[in-house]
């Protein structure tokens, strides 16, 4: 019952489906669900949330709602996450979509019937009681950003100070007067470093991109990749060595479908036709959707649009292609994404290209498209994001 789950939620309602929506969490939100929590959670599980105090928006506003239920206006474009979180409540009341929600409700195993159904084991967290129910349709609305993706540094064990990845970050009160080294340059790794030089003894940002022109504060600088760790700190790929007590991976993601059982996927390996539906369909077996796998992406709008894409052929309204064809298109355009200099850990990167699948969304589903300025606002704001 986050971004994507409440708007596959709504849409399917709009066509007189029966949804039901099960939501590990007791509330709303997804990601954007901010917790002190780290590690497990009350019920023994790992904490989904990554959301840490303070975060606001690295987009403006006016891009993250939905294509038709704007967030309301406010005098700020970059907010607060708990502005987002309270415009997804907004959402899901309007369209009265908490009623199909199963909160507290784990999902443990999916796995296909022999009647090209789709067989859910959910555990009620608070009975702890186990129920297997059947469905006609499944859309797979888990996120992304909630399983850490740590890179293999040499050293790593024998370094004496703490380690841990943004997942577990919370707030820069916890590393007053450290010295912190910060392991990524992205959106993420950004923000927190420059959250940690507020109160931290001193920050290094450690990345492989071109060095960043940001007027940093005194206390943060710049260095290039990590060789290795030692037992008081890094030794950096320019033969820089200094010590920290605390080192912070901000270094993404995996994709993480453990319901699926023998089904494993990670970021670059995830194979869906059109990013959305899988290859998977047989005479016996619907496609299922997994929505949001596309990220550097005008997030709610494309959600939307996947799921009213999706919908299209559930309703019989389309028919999907051959699973060879879709094989096919897929590997072509992957072959492209190739030629032009993507690795493979970038296969769901859009950013520039969103523009494109939008409209290849739309056009093969023949739905109302998401309007082009949202696209140039992400681009745009994207490419701007370290000097605003």
């Amino acid at each position: 019952a986050g971004m994507a789950g409440i708007a596959a939620a709504r849409r399917v309602l709009e066509l007189g489906g029966e949804v039901t929506v099960f939501e590990r969490m007791g509330e709303i939100g997804g990601t954007w669900i901010y917790t002190d929590d780290v590690g497990m959670d009350q019920f023994g599980l790992p904490v989904h949330t990554s959301m840490y105090r303070g975060l606001r928006t690295n987009l403006p506003k006016e891009v993250m709602g939905y294509p038709d239920f704007p967030i309301p206006p406010q005098s700020k474009s970059y907010i607060a996450s708990h502005d987002i979180l309270a415009f997804l409540r907004l959402y899901a009341n309007r369209f009265d979509i908490v009623r199909h929600i199963k909160f507290n409700h784990h999902v443990v195993q999916v796995q296909p019937t022999g009647d090209g159904r789709w067989q859910i084991e959910v555990q009620n967290l608070i009975s702890k009681t186990t129920v297997l129910s059947n469905f006609d349709f499944l859309f797979v609305c888990n996120g992304h950003y909630h399983t850490p993706s740590v890179p293999a540094i040499e050293g790593s064990a024998q370094f004496r100070g703490q380690q841990l990845h943004s997942h577990d970050y919370r707030c820069a009160d916890h590393y007053a007067n450290k010295a912190v080294l910060v392991i990524g340059a992205g959106p993420s790794g950004m923000d927190i470093a420059l959250e940690l030089a507020k109160t931290a003894q001193r920050v290094t940002l450690s990345h492989h991109m071109d060095r960043l022109t940001f007027p940093f504060p005194a206390n943060l600088t710049q260095q290039p990749d990590v060789a290795r760790l030692t037992d008081t700190g890094a030794r950096f790929v320019n033969g820089v060595e200094a010590s920290f007590d605390v080192v912070l991976y901000c270094t993404g993601f995996r994709y993480s479908f453990p319901f699926w059982g023998k089904i494993a996927a990670s970021r670059s390996r995830t194979i869906m036709f059109n990013r959305c539906t899988s290859t998977a369909s047989t005479s016996t077996n619907r496609p299922w959707p997994s929505l949001g796998l596309p990220y550097y992406v005008c997030a709610a709008q494309m959600m939307d649009l996947q799921v009213r894409f999706c919908l299209e052929f559930f309703a019989g309204r389309r028919c999907l292609p051959t699973r060879p064809e879709m094989l096919a298109d897929m590997e072509q355009e992957m072959d492209a994404r190739w030629r032009r200099g993507y690795k493979r850990r970038h296969a769901h990167m859009m950013g520039p290209d969103q523009g494109q699948y939008y409209d290849d969304l739309a056009q093969t589903a023949g739905i109302k498209p998401i309007a082009p300025v949202m696209t140039k606002l992400h681009n745009e704001s994207s490419q701007r994001f370290v000097t605003i």
